[in-house]
């Protein structure tokens, strides 16, 4: 049998489900208190209702308790998908008298409707075919049924998943984590970072994909970059970042000037050099960079006069990449996969600098590893 068929075979297989048991019991009892929520308010909101609370809510309940990290999960989705399909299954049963008719045509145009207006959400292909073929009840209320029950049960369960998902520490709405926006928020890089990889990288992978992935864009990267991460503690899980730094520490002091830093850095081959204050504690980093960047505008690198002279200080960038010895030795390679960073800063326990580890330093360790793994 050859292989191609066999793999497709195993697509019929139930898939491995990651999550945990307890993770299980969360979303299980969230679905249920969303759904009852979501019926007892939609009944005491609008009592006169005959369908207070429409099938398709159990659907969308479980896509905001079991996966609220999905992006079909999210608000905007939920509310703007399922009262849109509503209005396009309403309008099917106006238009189209024949339900054999209505119902796959309703469908397919909510289906269409939502991907125009981002809101894509599998319940809302069987709000549009409730709609359609819901009897009697659903069609006595006109296109109101699109706003009572349809928005309100989608609104009322969106409110509960957002208290529910927070208070059992599941981020909801599904937003990047700050450090994820913003790279520079923290000494660690973002994973797109750390990866090497660019928007218009991703974007043009999932071009290529062509598929719609039930999965965010920043999550994707953020279990590739755990992925890596995890392999790299595998392969370096008995070695720290002390047996791999340099002790002899070729540092810069904040009221050095310039001239001298430039002369330190050319004399010793370096593209950056840590600043320390009198205690050994890292104040900053000083690199050729910063050294250009202070050319560029107007600033002498050879004044030599002591008042006038530049100093260390107003020139170092303090965005440092610092460890602690005793961190895995695998913690190394996102920072200085990262190109703001040239060198990284080991401390002791007391916060002193006590070594630094360059780019070379690490190339040598994974060229070890390599031949020891070839061995």
């Amino acid at each position: 049998m050859p292989a191609s068929f066999t793999q497709w075979l195993h697509g019929f297989l139930p898939q491995p489900l990651a999550a945990s048991r307890t993770e299980r019991l969360r979303a299980t009892a969230g679905a249920c208190i969303g759904l009852f929520i979501t019926a007892l308010l939609s009944h005491m909101l609008a009592p006169g209702l005959a369908a207070w609370l429409i099938a398709p809510m159990g659907a969308s309940a479980v896509l905001l308790f079991c996966v609220p990290a999905s992006p079909l999960a999210q608000p905007w989705p939920v509310v703007g998908g399922n009262t849109l399909s509503a209005l396009v299954g309403i309008a099917c049963w106006h238009l189209v008298p024949d339900p054999l008719l209505a119902a796959p045509l309703a469908g397919c145009l909510a289906i269409a409707a939502m991907f125009a207006l981002r809101c894509l959400h599998p319940p809302g292909g069987a709000v549009a075919l409730t709609a359609v073929l819901g009897g009697t009840a659903v069609h006595a209320a006109g296109w109101q049924f699109a706003l009572l029950p349809v928005a309100l049960n989608s609104i009322v369960i969106v409110s509960a998943a957002l208290i529910y998902n927070n208070l059992t520490h599941r981020r909801y709405p599904h937003a990047p984590h700050a450090a994820d926006r913003n790279p520079h928020a923290t000494g660690d890089p973002a994973p797109a970072a750390r990866l090497g990889i660019t928007e218009g990288d991703l974007e043009a992978a999932l071009a290529r994909y062509g598929d719609v992935l039930d999965v965010g864009r920043d999550d994707l990267l953020a279990i590739l970059d755990d992925a890596r991460q995890l392999a790299l503690h595998r392969h370096f899980r008995d070695r720290s970042c002390a047996e791999l730094m340099s002790r002899h520490v070729i540092a810069l002091g904040p009221r050095d000037t310039l001239a001298h830093a430039r002369e330190l850095l050319l004399r010793h081959r370096l593209q950056e050099a840590p600043v320390l204050d009198g205690e050994r504690r890292l104040l900053g980093f000083l690199s050729q960079e910063d050294l250009l960047r202070q050319a560029g505008r107007g600033v002498s690198l050879r004044a030599s006069l002591p008042g006038a002279a530049p100093r260390v200080q107003d020139a170092m960038h303090r965005d440092a990449a610092v460890l602690d010895a005793a961190a895995p030795l695998a913690r190394l390679l996102p920072l200085l996969g990262d190109a703001r960073h040239h060198q990284v800063a080991v401390t002791s326990a007391g916060g002193a600098v006590v070594g630094v580890v360059g780019r070379s330093d690490l190339l040598a360790a994974l060229c070890e590893r390599q031949l020891e793994t070839s061995a």
